[in-house]
């Protein structure tokens, strides 16, 4: 949907894809044309190259957006897309390549001059050389697959009685998540942000940073609620992690929209991570605060021609936040709810973006990712953008599914987040205190409840003598039975 409109508005005829899953989607619905390339199955569908370049070659277009997941960090795909004669929406397939292994990318940042987090920078052999590397850099260290992504693959090692099975599980992990059972190491860095810098660049030479992302609420891993700009970002910190970023994007002869990821530790010392090859799901908080058009810009780098910005044009206003929705129970540890929405009631208002697909009667698919929604805030200010986001969660409704909602409505009413006190282990100490404070309730809840139905009957008549005169001119049982149930 959001790459249909930006097509849209240059003047351009969107085509769909879409699986059997997907055959009443809305991106489906919105397109030029919709073509069918399989069953629901990713593997043979969304993930079937042949089949997306086939779809394409069909329809008459000339170019594919690989969008945000699937297909859109795999070089074979960029590379056989660009074979075809069509052109793709992203980086060149060498620049991917280079920067979709871990270790070549930290090779790639340490020679770009960039600091990195102390590690290796090629795969471990063994069992021992884990272990020989632990120790030179101390524990804890984090065990993580060379060609992971999305939070998988990865394990914190905290002494060395833990590193033989670490090592073990993360290379099976690896092996069965991403075809590639190589792992590296790297000093675990003690409550950081993850702070990433959005990247743009063309194949003139240009490449310009549109600020950072506040990315440290993460759950298992993987980021659930962003902003631009971070809260312990200043102009200096900006700059010189812009600066790293580019020299990065230069060394690798990357084109086109992407993203450095950096650590930040309590002392804003920051660190590569990674390099996203493609266009995040939470760019709407940088067009937001930048009045960039990232896809807009995409297309016309993939088309030939120069950025319509330079450096010195990229302007930061405001604050804003980007919560994911997920059809997922976040009140029963985060369990999949899928099915059909049956109501939909989306905010709106001064300052609000509802990047989604889905819609009243939609349903919503097993096979895929259960995100729903991106609802994004926009103000002059964070503590502005922050009261914005809860008026519009307090609008927000999604019936038939259980959703994620609830959840960020207790993040914004925290304290911390308020303040921008936190690290990517927030997100667990307040589920984890949350778990507590229920099980607290849950303790006492038999005797709040016989406190309110005695209270509730005094009350009752109480009032029916101030009203009548008498206890014995009391309303009828029914009526008496309906009220205290209700007042229970």
């Amino acid at each position: 949907m959001r790459i249909a409109r930006a097509c849209r508005e240059m003047g351009i005829s969107p085509v769909a894809v879409y699986s059997d899953a997907d055959r009443a989607s809305l991106h489906v619905r919105v397109a030029d044309q919709a073509i069918h390339i399989g069953p629901s199955p990713s593997s043979e569908s969304y993930l079937a190259i042949d089949k997306i370049i086939a779809a394409a070659k069909r329809s008459g277009a000339e170019a594919i957006h690989p969008g945000y997941g699937f297909l859109s960090e795999n070089s074979d795909f960029a590379d056989a897309v660009e074979r075809s004669g069509l052109a793709f929406v992203g980086p060149p397939a060498s620049a991917m390549k280079l920067m979709s292994s871990k270790t070549i990318a930290r090779r790639t940042a340490q020679a770009a001059g960039a600091p990195v987090v102390p590690g290796t920078v090629s795969p471990l052999a063994s069992v021992e050389e884990a272990e020989q590397v632990a120790s030179e850099v101390g524990y804890p260290v984090m065990l993580k697959a060379a060609a992971g992504g999305g939070g998988k693959g990865m394990r914190v090692v905290q002494s060395q009685s833990e590193v033989a099975s670490a090592f073990s599980l993360t290379q099976s992990e690896a092996a069965s998540s991403f075809g590639d059972p190589a792992v590296y190491i790297e000093k675990y860095i003690e409550s950081p942000r993850h702070i990433e810098v959005q990247l743009i660049g063309d194949r003139f030479g240009h490449i310009v940073y549109l600020g950072e992302r506040e990315c440290s609420l993460q759950r298992r891993h993987q980021k659930v609620l962003e902003e631009c700009p971070s809260p312990i970002v200043d102009a200096e910190l900006r700059r010189r992690m812009g600066d790293s970023a580019v020299n990065i994007a230069r060394a690798a002869g990357y084109q086109n929209a992407g993203t450095i990821e950096f650590l930040v530790d309590p002392d804003r010392n920051f660190y590569f991570l990674e390099m996203n090859t493609r266009l995040q799901v939470e760019h709407p908080v940088t067009e937001l605060v930048t009045g960039r058009d990232l896809v807009h810009e995409q297309i016309r780098v993939a088309a030939g021609e120069p950025l319509s910005f330079s450096q010195n044009d990229v302007m930061m206003r405001g604050a804003a936040i980007e919560c994911r929705i997920y059809a997922e129970d976040s009140e029963n540890n985060f369990l999949p709810s899928p099915g059909r929405i049956t109501r939909l009631v989306v905010p709106a208002g001064p300052g609000v973006r509802y990047d989604s697909g889905s819609y009243a009667g939609w349903e919503v698919p097993i096979y895929y990712d259960a995100l729903v929604a991106k609802l994004c805030v926009w103000a002059e200010t964070r503590e502005g953008a922050i009261n914005r986001l809860a008026r519009v969660l307090a609008e927000y409704a999604v019936e038939g599914v259980r959703t994620t909602i609830p959840f960020f409505r207790a993040v914004v009413r925290s304290e911390e987040f308020r303040r921008g006190e936190f690290d990517t282990g927030f997100i667990d100490r307040l589920l984890k205190r949350a778990a507590n404070d229920s099980l607290s309730r849950d303790a006492h809840e038999p005797v709040f409840e016989d406190i309110a139905l005695i209270a509730s009957v005094l009350h009752a008549r109480a009032s029916a003598v101030q009203a009548h005169g008498s206890s014995a001119a009391t309303e009828s049982r029914w009526k008496l039975h309906g009220r205290l149930a209700q007042r229970k």
